[in-house]
């Protein structure tokens, strides 16, 4: 779903490095959205002083010293919901009924906060559209 490219930022011949990576990818035959939607990484920007990066859309990181990560992280989760059609959802449930069950098989459950003081829950959901629109039918409340 997702090509994420790690450099060496510090390198000599990096750019080099990059352009021989795009070659082989290309001549893979990826599906060209694949590649459109590459994630770039410059890792050791620990080592350049006040590195920027040059190329649009790169992230830097130092994985060294967890720079970036962070950053990396929410590209890499908007990137996957965006390619496999799926969203990032927070629903509220009753644990009365078999809404809970149904997450379970039918999406990625994340993060379940129970109320038990009125038998609720708030489920974090990683759902298809499709799934949700199921969801919304089966329990309309």
């Amino acid at each position: 779903d997702l090509l994420v490219h790690v450099r060496d930022i510090t390198h000599p011949e990096t750019i080099l490095q990059k352009a021989t990576v795009l070659s082989v990818l290309k001549n893979l035959n990826l599906p060209s959205h694949l590649l459109d939607s590459m994630v770039e990484v410059h890792n050791k920007v620990d080592l350049i002083e006040r590195y920027k990066p040059t190329e649009e859309n790169a992230l830097a990181i130092s994985a060294l010293h967890g720079h970036g990560l962070e950053e990396l992280k929410e590209e890499i989760e908007k990137k996957i919901l965006t390619a496999t059609g799926k969203k990032i959802l927070t629903v509220n449930i009753s644990l009365e009924g078999p809404q809970l069950s149904w997450l379970y098989k039918e999406a990625t459950v994340q993060e379940v906060e129970v109320m038990a003081e009125d038998g609720t829950a708030r489920v974090k959901v990683i759902i298809s559209n499709s799934a949700f629109g199921r969801f919304k039918n089966l329990f309309p409340t």
